[in-house]
């Protein structure tokens, strides 16, 4: 079963790659665009940290990892989660989900991985030189203990990610226009470029639990720099599942809403 989903994940693959090809000049200026996005996003930090030299116990290259591991989740929410979920939004108005529900395959696994923009990886490469560039202004690397606890907490973090986006799409099975809903989450999403920390009171909170932006750029942060404790990462982890199967059980009730076109 894992191998035939493996096979199914590589040729929606191969299909996005193929339909970027036959615009090869857009993809370039995406790419071009995407550079300057990273530059823009830069810019605050770079701005604050010029008048301060730390902000809440965080120093600049310390809140460079945050923002790389922010850069990194924007890469994967703009460049696999949102193209294809989107979609779906458009299919549940139309009443044209029937084809995807006619497919021997589970319906959540096909609508999630039906397009890919490859050229947000250019945002994937723009994280990593920020790691680079924020260690060697730190004089040492990460440990390996470090790097392995960041990188479970990326891949919850993803599911995490994955899921939030999950139930902005199933809200659509139950009213009219999610869009504003999308818009919302994107925007909130942009405060995960700041540590969690620099926070205080109920927004600490609300960035923790509620929209845990927390377990997405700081956390895994603050792994890479080895100042999370066990606990809390193990915290993270299981909440992290938690939401995820929570998100699996309100996505499958919300395929039952489904009424067809042709209903």
């Amino acid at each position: 079963m894992g191998a035939r989903y493996l096979r199914l994940f590589l040729l929606q693959l191969q299909m996005s790659a193929a339909t970027a090809m036959q615009y090869r000049f857009d993809f370039l200026v995406e790419g071009l665009m995407a550079l300057v996005w990273i530059g823009v996003t830069l810019v605050p930090v770079l701005v604050l940290f010029d008048a301060r030299t730390s902000v809440a116990g965080w120093t600049f290259p310390e809140a460079l990892v945050v923002l790389g591991f922010f850069t990194l989740m924007k890469a994967v929410l703009e460049g696999a989660v949102s193209p294809s979920l989107t979609a779906v939004v458009e299919h549940v108005r139309r009443g044209t989900l029937d084809f995807v529900l006619l497919k021997p395959a589970d319906t959540q696994f096909l609508v999630s991985t039906a397009k890919f923009e490859l050229w947000r990886g250019v945002d994937a490469v723009g994280a990593l030189v920020m790691f680079g560039y924020a260690f060697r202004e730190l004089g040492r690397l990460p440990s390996p203990g470090g790097v392995l606890m960041a990188l479970v907490l990326v891949l919850v973090s993803l599911l995490v990610l994955y899921s939030l986006w999950i139930l902005v799409v199933s809200a659509a099975f139950f009213v009219v226009r999610v869009d504003n809903l999308s818009f919302l989450f994107g925007s909130i999403f942009d405060v995960g470029r700041w540590p969690v920390t620099i926070f205080k009171g109920p927004l600490r909170w609300v960035f923790t639990f509620i929209i845990p932006l927390a377990l997405m750029t700081t956390y895994p942060a603050m792994a890479l720099l080895g100042t999370l404790a066990v606990e809390t990462a193990l915290a993270g982890v299981a909440g992290g599942v938690v939401f995820t199967v929570l998100a699996r059980r309100i996505w499958l009730r919300a395929i039952g809403n489904y009424t067809s076109a042709s209903s």
